[in-house]
């Protein structure tokens, strides 16, 4: 008996052990470690929207390089984009390159570079997402969707939303489908700050993209919170990157001034005139925003739209993507002193009874070092 005993106490004392080792060991085989991918950093992969992000300073954010400035080709060839229509709005098609005068600083240049043809056109649809354009949201996601509407195969369209900062919705795609849900995402938000939102526009390298570039702003105008950029600075930077700038103005001073009907919390209301004495919403804030986007749309060669107004939006966003692949392109070698930094004045002229010339009317020069050589003088 004692033998029996011995020998029960000699197996639960063996067991025992090995069973806690075996449940151990499974429970750590339930978890295993992830195996490092070889190549693979272990940090974790930006999303579209870390572009916008603000980074710590120095540098500033959204500080464009020198060379995104640029917009000539090379050495001292000043090359710009025009758009001739006739009075009715239609584009003129035909011109040919001794139809067309070109001055710079009032002297007469040798037109030496001449293009026309129909061609691909990138878009970058920027909506404003502020408290201000609540009540036209809907009337805004419409109007986005019946300008993609306007779309041939191989354009392409990216979508940025704009609040306290700009937020992207969709990459350039040709793809309907993405860019439908895309503007449909754009939902209102707080604060509105349109200058840094155009001014993150320059810091997307438009230059880079082939073909003809634009950015359709819908908005009101009105600026309540940038801190990167002004007034001044993006009207200056209209004149310098490769784009045109098509505002689509919503006025929504009415709403902004209703009083009690634009409680922002339900069930809270507003007294009658408080709005009138919050920021962006005073009568000359409103007229400041409208001759931002008016000399928005000047400065780049582009032209503004009244939201009131547009009682066809397919017939007026159908103009614009005309405009954007049909254009004109005109080129010369300066036969005036450049000084880097000086700002020339450009007057085109077109040999066409009743013809509305559209382009840049000045530009910068830049000087650009190339990468193995002297310093080349070249114009934005």
């Amino acid at each position: 008996m004692k033998d029996l005993f011995f020998a029960i106490a000699l197996i639960v004392f063996v067991t025992v052990p090995m069973i806690g080792q075996t449940s151990r060991t499974r429970s750590r085989a339930a978890t295993p470690k992830p195996t490092p991918v070889p190549g693979k950093a272990a940090t974790q992969q930006p999303t579209i929207t870390d572009r916008f992000a603000v980074p710590p300073p120095p540098p500033p954010p959204f500080t464009k390089k020198e060379e995104d400035e640029i917009i000539t080709i090379e050495t001292d060839l000043v090359t710009t984009p025009v758009t001739v229509m006739d009075r009715n709005g239609r584009f003129i098609p035909g011109l040919k390159k001794k139809d067309f005068k070109i001055f710079e600083n009032g002297v007469a240049q040798e037109v030496t570079y001449f293009q026309s043809e129909e061609q691909p056109f990138t878009v970058v649809l920027m909506i404003d997402t502020s408290p201000s354009t609540k009540y036209h949201i809907d009337e805004i996601h419409f109007a986005a969707v019946t300008f993609v509407n306007q779309l041939r195969p191989a354009d392409q369209v990216m979508v940025v939303a704009f609040d306290q900062r700009p937020k992207i919705l969709c990459e350039p795609t040709t793809d309907k489908k993405t860019l439908f849900s895309a503007i449909y995402k754009a939902n209102f938000g707080s604060g509105t700050s349109l200058y840094d939102a155009v001014d993150a526009i320059g810091s997307l390298e438009m230059e880079n993209v082939p073909g003809r570039k634009a950015v359709v702003l819908f908005t009101d105008g009105v600026d309540t919170t940038s801190r990167r950029a002004s007034f001044e600075s993006t009207l200056a930077m209209a004149e310098e990157i490769d784009a045109l700038f098509y505002p689509i103005r919503y006025d929504t001073q009415e709403q902004m001034n209703a009083g009690p009907q634009i409680a922002a919390i339900p069930g809270v209301t507003f007294p009658p005139g408080l709005m009138s004495r919050m920021r962006g919403s005073s009568a000359a804030e409103y007229e400041r925003g409208k001759m931002y986007l008016d000399t928005l749309a000047l400065n780049s060669g582009g032209r503004i739209f009244e939201a009131d107004t547009l009682t066809n939006l397919e017939a007026a966003f159908s103009g614009i993507a005309e405009e954007l692949r049909r254009r004109y392109s005109i080129g010369y070698y300066a036969n005036t002193d450049r000084v880097p930094g000086e700002r020339k004045q450009i007057k085109i002229q077109v040999a066409r009874p009743g013809a509305v010339v559209r382009g840049k009317t000045n530009y910068v020069v830049r000087q650009k070092r190339a990468p193995d050589g002297p310093p080349q003088v070249s114009g934005s």
